[in-house]
């Protein structure tokens, strides 16, 4: 896409930047004529006052010193009326550009979230948007000021001297030539600049995130060779970027001096020749130094819109992926209210270039059963659980849910009734308790300890330093993993799913606490459906049912007495092995 193409993209994405435009552009255009007014007043001052044919004319002098006073002070107060409209308005725009990207960094799949990496999806929304907001405010005002001052300065030059305006144009023709074919590099440039910045912040984050990993294994020199390569890398790609930008910059300067020095020389000649008075070809001369001025602003600021223009490509690139999870939204249907039944016709399961996860499931769960689903490791029951849930759709097949297809299920009635438990117990930088109340907003002190005591944790937050006020940390981890897990199940609990599917929930909660929480979730999933994707089969011990998935095909499906009894079966080795572990 073009820069023209994209500017003309994300400006139609801000429809913001439109308020007040007309008077904006208006302050603008009284800001830029008030430029012009000191050479008109010099020229007037020195033709019509100290030259005048009687002598020195001071009355006059003071009079034009004093309009040009007020002028410049009208203009001066348009700037800043200008100034402030344009920042006010493009951080308003540009705040809703970074909620909607944001937004729809979140309704992408868990295929698009995963194939980029997390650091560089943030900086989309962060690195990317601030270059865009940088450009706005601040080369998006002088552009406009400078291309403004340029025109006024132009027509004000042509009334005092055709020729001259001639020289002034034609010494910057080349320049005009040379920095227009530079712009094209200079877009390739800074394109690579912002991926380079992207993997440098997808890279700092990373090892930030696994800092306590990376001191496990003593692997410090590693991470820090990989990040200097990666921070180097961004400077190699920043330097030739303002190599290019120093080079465009250096021809506005070189052409800068070459109409200077032309005005000077042929203005002199112009004046012996009485086609000039002092007066008018000093004000040239002042003219000049305002046509150059922007001249060579524009040339730095255009070299900025660049890096502008590689943020909003970035952005743009996002925007532009359709989630193919989409919520049907005002299209779609809410659940039937009550227990939910489970449904997979056909259903089976390929990851975009790689092999089929799940194959042909054909399969029926009651409503209100609770049913484990179990399976070696890479054998698709995580893949069950994520297309049960919607997180991803299925490749062929359907999956229903009281007999209506997921697909058509708005996403505030499927997520209010369907909650799911990752196995990583995914916490936010808060207490528990304001953890726990993500399952339902505005539940109370004394609703938080009840649901905790049902659990048959109220001893466990007793024990903590601050009770449900403790602070569990950036992503939980001032709390081991087994906690963790144990405030993932309450915030579960809280939310009162009427589908709950627990992806090995349990998996790193100690054997006491498990004997705990298992008798606990015996009550908690009675009366609504529960999947639950077991690594212990001491979960597929109290299920009404065990499904078997081996490399992404239903095997086997019963309860767990009749399943052990089958000598040889996959279930039978499955739970031999792990009363192996467990001794």
């Amino acid at each position: 896409m073009s820069a023209l193409a994209t500017l003309r993209r994300g400006l139609a994405l801000s429809p913001e930047l439109r308020t007040g435009l007309a008077g904006t552009l208006g302050l603008a255009i009284v800001s830029m004529i008030g430029r012009a007014a000191v050479p008109v007043a010099i020229q007037q001052g020195i033709d019509r006052g100290l030259r005048a044919p009687g002598g020195p004319d001071l009355g006059l002098v003071a009079g034009i010193v004093a309009l040009t006073v007020a002028v410049l002070a009208v203009t001066t107060l348009c700037g800043y009326l200008m100034m402030r409209r344009l920042f006010t308005v493009s951080e308003t725009a540009l705040a809703g550009v970074r909620v909607r990207t944001f937004r729809h960094v979140h309704d992408l799949s868990m295929l698009h979230q995963q194939a980029e990496r997390r650091g560089s999806l943030v900086s989309r929304v962060t690195s990317d948007v601030d270059q865009i907001t940088q450009f706005l405010q601040w080369g998006g005002v002088i552009l406009l000021v400078s291309f403004g001052q340029v025109a006024v300065t132009a027509i004000v030059m042509t009334v005092y001297s055709w020729q001259l305006t001639l020289v002034v144009f034609g010494a910057f023709l080349p320049a005009v030539v040379v920095i227009r074919a530079f712009q094209k590099r200079l877009a390739q440039a800074y394109a690579v600049v912002r991926e380079r910045m992207a993997a440098m912040l997808a890279a700092i984050s990373e090892s930030v995130v696994g800092a306590t990993v990376i001191r496990a294994y003593g692997v410090s020199g590693r991470t820090a060779i990989k990040l200097d390569r990666t921070i180097e890398a961004q400077r190699r790609a920043q330097s030739r970027g303002l190599r290019l930008a120093v080079t465009s910059f250096s021809t506005g300067e070189l052409a800068s001096g070459l109409a200077l020095a032309s005005v000077v020389v042929i203005g002199v000649r112009l004046g012996a020749d009485g086609a000039l008075t002092i007066g008018q070809l000093t004000a040239f001369l002042f003219l000049v130094t305002l046509f150059v001025q922007p001249v060579q602003i524009a040339t730095e600021v255009l070299n900025e819109a660049q890096n502008a223009v590689a943020g909003w490509r970035r952005v743009l690139d996002v925007l532009d992926l359709e989630p193919d999870v989409a919520d049907p939204a005002t299209d779609g249907v809410d659940l039937p209210r009550g227990p939910l039944e489970i449904r997979f016709a056909g259903v089976s399961y390929a990851y975009p270039d790689g092999p089929t996860v799940l194959s042909d499931v054909d399969l029926e769960i009651p409503a209100k059963t609770r049913v484990a689903v179990v399976g070696e490791t890479g054998s698709g029951k995580t893949t069950f659980a994520k297309l049960l849930t919607r997180l991803m759709d299925p490749s062929t097949g359907e999956v229903l849910l009281s007999g209506v297809p997921l697909p058509q299920v708005r996403f505030g009635s499927l997520r209010s009734r369907v909650v799911m438990v990752p196995q990583d117990g995914f916490l936010f930088d808060a207490t528990v308790a304001d953890n726990v109340r993500f399952g339902r907003p505005g539940l109370g002190a004394d609703g938080l300890a009840l649901a905790f005591a049902e659990l048959g944790l109220a001893d466990w937050v007793e024990g903590l330093p601050m009770g449900l006020a403790t602070p569990v940390g950036e992503r939980g981890e001032a709390l081991s993993v087994g906690e963790r897990q144990l405030v993932a199940l309450a915030r579960a609990y809280v939310a009162d799913p009427d589908l709950l599917v627990l992806d090995e929930a349990t998996s790193a909660v100690d054997p006491a606490t498990e004997v705990r929480l298992q008798r606990t979730l015996d009550a908690v999933t009675r009366g609504r459906t529960t999947v639950a994707i077991a690594h212990r089969l001491s979960t597929a011990q109290a299920a009404d049912e065990v499904i078997v998935v081996d490399k992404g095909r239903i095997v086997q499906r019963g309860a767990h007495a009749t399943l052990v009894a089958e000598r040889g079966s996959v279930y039978a080795k499955l739970y031999a092995s792990w009363l192996e572990q467990t001794r």
